[in-house]
């Protein structure tokens, strides 16, 4: 692990010289020649008897996570009857929920082994700008996913003329896009900000308010470009995804027998028990701490939708769905199959 982590460190340093060329000149103190190069992760609690558990339970929530989604990964990969648009969106799904706590739970599990609080300037922002990508990118595909379940409810006798492997491609495409361009445009606005002496960050990774509220610069523009960027992608996507289920419901309610609603609401269960997980605990979240005004409320709030979330969904697709369900006991020699 030891080796992992120093591997991790040295790639961060390499891919944040190679984004942000010059910006190690940006974040000096005012009037002063005082260069920030670190920060302070408080993480959850402060208490020493509590830092094992803490490690155990992030490690354990980790590996699963990791390994639930390679399970679903390698599924969809190896049979030819998940070849379809509806598992390619769950694939790339999979892979950004690995990469999103992959993110932010090593360094934390790092942090708790060493006894250390601290992050590099350059790997505080390596750290945010990739969770911003990944992170906007699970947004994009849950919503592009809706829009995959709309077509084959509302338009079944169009659905693959519809949702052709170009199109599916090119939405993947524009998710990846607009979730670059999204955060590299974040972290560039906090890169132009100046940090003074307050360097503790009341959270277990580099999260954006958290690093708009230590600098002592105007925020306001930070602050605007912020939720201005909430509204647009987070906003228009839960309007995309609310949308696509109201006219599946609208759908479903005009198909005359029980077994036929049964099985169309069952072709999108388990995207809607993502989707509903996902939102209410990251509208909880940002609610909650709004009310509050309590950092630490919110970091340990911010783990169910960071990590728990995660974890969580392979458990809901393959519990929920026969034919990756058939996949996985494959893949693991269960006779009868």
């Amino acid at each position: 692990m030891i080796f992992a982590m120093f591997i991790i460190e040295k790639i961060s340093h390499v891919i944040f010289f190679f984004l942000f060329p010059g910006s190690h000149l940006q974040h000096m103190n005012p009037g002063n020649d005082t260069q920030i190069s670190e920060f302070f992760l408080l993480g959850f609690s402060e208490e020493p008897e509590l830092q094992p558990l803490i490690f155990g339970l992030f490690l354990s929530m980790y590996l699963i996570t990791v390994f639930g989604n390679l399970l679903i990964l390698r599924a969809v990969s190896s049979d030819s009857h998940l070849h379809t648009p509806m598992y390619f969106f769950l694939a790339n799904l999979s892979f950004g929920d690995i990469c999103v706590t992959s993110t932010t739970v090593p360094k934390m599990l790092w942090n708790i082994q060493t006894q250390s609080k601290v992050i590099t300037y350059e790997n505080c922002i390596t750290q945010m700008y990739f969770f911003l990508l990944f992170a906007g990118l699970d947004i994009f595909l849950l919503t592009v996913m809706a829009y995959d379940r709309f077509v084959a409810i509302c338009h079944p006798l169009h659905y693959m003329v519809i949702m052709n492997p170009r199109l599916c491609g090119l939405l993947v495409l524009v998710s990846w896009i607009m979730c670059v361009l999204n955060s590299l445009l974040q972290t560039l606005m906090v890169l132009g900000l100046s940090f003074c002496t307050t360097l503790e960050i009341s959270h277990f990774f580099c999260e954006l308010n958290q690093m708009i509220q230590l600098a002592c610069s105007d925020t306001s523009i930070n602050n605007l470009v912020m939720y201005l960027a909430a509204v647009l992608l987070g906003g228009a996507s839960l309007a995309g995804i609310l949308y696509s289920y109201s006219k599946i419901v609208s759908s479903i309610r005009g198909i005359s027998s029980a077994q036929g609603k049964y099985k169309a609401f069952s072709t999108c269960a388990s995207h809607l028990s993502v989707v509903s997980l996902f939102y209410c605990t990251a509208l909880g979240v940002y609610l909650s701490s709004a009310a509050t005004q309590s950092s630490h409320s919110s970091a340990t709030a911010s783990v169910m939708y960071t990590v728990v979330t995660p974890m969580l969904n392979p458990f809901i697709y393959s519990l929920r769905n026969k034919d990756i369900k058939r996949a996985l006991k494959r893949i693991v020699g269960v006779p009868g199959m």
